[in-house]
């Protein structure tokens, strides 16, 4: 990778950790409702990214169920969770998504892996295993909440395996118009909205919300694409760890995210698993390219 490229995705990458935690800001410490927050966000993807809508990708079906799976359910899922959970824990568990993608690809798809993958899916669950226990052979609900965001997001990852390669905006559209429509109806119907507490926020929460939708969804994605198409997987996968990894420190000095023993130990266990899957072979399409916030 040349040194241009490589200080690009790193940029990416800390873009993605920075989003992570002004999500956290809005959903839990504005009180901005969190199905609310996504509605805007893919509102403002959907109006960027609409002259790229057309052609359609086909089948209709399935681009419209990707872009529901990995548009807003992993990010309604992922808000909603962020109310009650750390942005820490929570780039530490949606690291599952590795996992939970290759896992559904021998399902769905028929591939077959080896040991070392079987390894690093052993890893990298056990990790997060280890994150989302509680005293008393409990389960943190939130934590749960975004092992279904991954899940979301893995089964739309397989799902696009099975299309065409879609260029990055027009998938960028789909995912932003296909979220609009099932999102701004939800928030109406299960949301109730403090008006004046989101007029409160001013600017921030604007300023949050273009954030996310352009410089996240329509920039870094996009740029991270590209870079998949022009690299292998297994040379851009691992680098990605920069993401949880930067979100483990902003979360402590800037949310006070606890950092203890619990958390330590399956970071680590659930990262080293990651690698592990990651480091293969393989030209990677579109579609493997892991949302991160």
């Amino acid at each position: 990778m040349n040194p241009r490229d490589f200080l690009l995705l790193v940029g990416i990458c800390l873009i993605w950790a920075v989003n992570n935690i002004v999500s956290k800001l809005v959903v839990s410490m504005w009180h901005v409702p969190p199905l609310f927050y996504a509605a805007v966000r893919f509102a403002i993807v959907a109006a960027v990214t609409l002259p790229w809508l057309r052609p359609m990708p086909r089948p209709t079906w399935r681009i419209v169920a990707i872009g529901l799976l990995m548009g807003g359910g992993s990010f309604a899922l992922m808000f909603v969770a962020l109310k009650s959970v750390s942005p820490s824990a929570a780039a530490v568990v949606i690291q599952a998504g590795l996992p939970i993608t290759t896992l559904l690809s021998i399902v769905i798809l028929g591939e077959r892996i080896h040991w070392r993958r079987a390894l690093g899916i052993t890893l990298t669950l056990l990790g997060v295993l280890v994150v989302v226990w509680k005293p008393g052979f409990a389960i943190s609900a939130g934590l749960l909440l975004v092992l279904a965001s991954a899940a979301a997001g893995s089964l739309g990852a397989v799902l696009m395996k099975q299309m065409e390669d879609i260029a990055p905006l027009r998938f960028q559209a789909w995912v932003g118009m296909t979220s609009m429509l099932v999102l701004a109806p939800a928030t109406v119907l299960f949301e109730t909205h403090d008006w004046a507490q989101i007029g409160a926020v001013g600017w921030q929460f604007g300023a949050a919300v273009v954030f996310s939708a352009l410089v996240v969804s329509v920039g870094a994605h996009t740029l991270y694409y590209l870079l998949i198409a022009k690299y292998e997987a297994n040379l851009i996968a691992p680098l990605t760890l920069i993401t949880p990894l930067s979100t483990i420190g902003l979360g402590v000095a800037i949310t006070g995210d606890k950092l203890d023993a619990q958390m330590i130990v399956g970071a680590i266990v659930a990262l080293s698993g990651v690698l592990i899957v990651a480091v293969r072979r393989t030209k990677a399409p579109i579609a493997e390219a892991q949302e991160h916030s």
